[in-house]
């Protein structure tokens, strides 16, 4: 090669050095974050890596739900930093939204706040058994019939729609506000995951129905979704479809004998390739319902 080639190609990589526009390195997403959600007066939202929760301000206090702090040994104290910079008002509550330490671990924070904890009684059963250290028992217990919370000026319902993503999940609705924060059993806009595991697979569509049988708009799921929006009504029917879909295509699998291996291998729900988390998700779908279909369970 001449000695021109090699000039050539050195003055070509300078020109793109300098006339080529230069990438903008994408910022990585913080650890944390609390965000006021549009439209309300006194909603937040507190995202702790992949999990969040919700917290109301009122005149009187501040309601909060699950510390997501499991594995973040100063997670439920950085929650409690957050909820600081947004009020100067007590913290009265600590509403569980289900049993699972992934939502619930960490709140010795709120504890020392002086915050009562509230929970499904199904909660306190399972967490005396436990005796998980880094989680606090429930100091009031919701009974199958719901409860409602008032406090200045703020109505947050909780409801019990039986088995769904477990048999202790409770529907926290704002009726002002039209908002409900719903854990787990409703992704927003992607295939569920590992939470398959000790899902309640036909209970959880009956429970889907009367979540959509509320007054609402707007869900805060307790993973962020695509984007981090909010989920809609449309998110729920379309979840509600999918885990329809799902079980009607393990289901003929499962009755032809080819649970596990051969059902698994087989199981497809082309209609939904395009949804965030298929690929990696879908074989946690596929065990869920062979076990159900395959074993009875």
């Amino acid at each position: 090669m001449t000695r021109s080639f090699f000039s050539l190609v050195a003055a070509a990589m300078l020109a793109l050095s300098l006339g080529a526009p230069v990438l903008a390195q994408q910022p990585e997403r913080p650890p944390f974050a609390t965000t006021k959600v549009e439209g309300t007066d006194n909603v937040y939202i507190f995202r702790n890596g992949n999990h969040q929760s919700m917290f109301i301000v009122t005149s009187e206090g501040v309601i909060a739900t699950d510390p997501i702090a499991y594995g973040r040994p100063n997670g439920g104290q950085t929650y409690v930093d957050e909820i600081r910079k947004v009020t100067d008002k007590p913290i009265k509550y600590m509403i569980y939204s289900h049993h699972h330490f992934d939502h619930i671990a960490g709140g010795d924070a709120f504890k020392a706040a002086g915050a009562k904890f509230v929970a499904h009684k199904r909660v306190k059963e399972r967490l005396s058994v436990l005796k998980d250290p880094h989680t606090v028992l429930p100091d009031e217990l919701v009974s199958d019939k719901g409860r409602t919370i008032k406090l200045g000026g703020t109505t947050l319902e909780l409801k019990y729609f039986g088995l769904s993503h477990s048999d202790s999940l409770l529907v926290m609705r704002l009726p002002k506000e039209k908002i409900i924060f719903v854990v787990d059993t409703l992704p927003v806009g992607q295939v569920p995951g590992r939470g398959m595991i000790d899902f309640y697979p036909l209970e959880a569509e009956a429970f889907i129905k009367k979540v959509l049988a509320l007054d609402w708009e707007r869900m805060i799921p307790g993973h962020p979704g695509p984007g981090d929006r909010l989920g809609t009504r449309k998110d729920a029917e379309d979840q509600l479809q999918f885990l329809q879909d799902a079980s009607a295509e393990m289901k003929v699998l499962a009755q032809n004998g080819k649970c596990w291996e051969p059902a698994e291998k087989e199981f497809k729900l082309p209609k939904y390739e395009s949804w965030p988390g298929y690929a990696n998700n879908l074989p946690f779908v596929a065990r869920r319902y062979c076990g159900l279909w395959g074993r009875g369970t």
